[in-house]
């Protein structure tokens, strides 16, 4: 355990892969992490994650290490919600085959997965891509990569709001951070109620507030 420990852990501290679902527009949809499925069925934590040099070609290569599975590099698999959606052809993802390509199992018209179902960034799912980088190169690009951690499989988690999807997340790697003058302008009638809730007093609840006070003196 101790030698494991010497060899394995630097490794996953140094050389980590983030893993991300990135629309057209570069915002990163969905950050995958060990329990994410893939197109072949099997999850990110049971694909190759652990290398003790960093792939030089790109894209990099993630390939499936379950006994006979043809999976050579890991696939995000777009969902709406919990639900999966459908390929034009009208199966699943799980009936494509996870072979390059993502033909369909089922029928023999389907030259690959392709939905036209909209992502909530607005961009449909087909011209989003699964994204593999580095440390280096996902901070030249400035998105957040967290704490160095030994933990295997995290791909491109960093923390809690990494579990929310990209138009939810308020860094780097989603909308981004709400400009200051948003922060700062006054609550009307039209936002959320949520917001409402939490306004101070009225100027007409002020009005009967200083009325009421002035009876009570008088």
């Amino acid at each position: 355990y101790e030698e494991y420990k010497r060899k394995v852990l630097p490794i996953r501290l140094q050389n980590r892969l983030y893993v991300s679902w990135r629309s057209p527009t570069g915002m990163d949809c969905k950050l995958v992490g060990p329990e994410t499925l893939c197109f072949c069925t099997h999850r990110y934590k049971q694909h190759k994650t652990d290398y003790e040099v960093l792939p030089k070609d790109r894209p990099i290569c993630v390939p499936c290490r379950v006994s006979r599975c043809q999976c050579q590099s890991y696939h995000y698999v777009p969902l709406n919600g919990t639900q999966p959606i459908r390929c034009r052809c009208k199966h699943f993802a799980d009936q494509h085959s996870a072979a390059p390509g993502f033909s369909c199992n089922s029928c023999s018209k389907c030259s690959g997965f392709h939905s036209c179902f909209t992502c909530a960034c607005g961009q449909p799912t087909y011209a989003h891509e699964t994204v593999m980088e580095t440390k280096q190169e996902r901070l030249a690009q400035g998105k957040p990569v967290g704490q160095d951690v030994p933990y295997a499989a995290m791909g491109g988690l960093t923390g809690f709001s990494s579990l929310a999807e990209g138009y939810m997340r308020l860094d780097d790697s989603g909308i981004g951070t709400p400009p200051a003058e948003l922060a700062e302008s006054l609550v009307t009638s039209m936002d959320h109620p949520f917001l409402k809730a939490f306004e101070g007093p009225s100027s007409s609840a002020q009005t009967i507030s200083q009325i009421a006070g002035a009876v009570l003196v008088g």
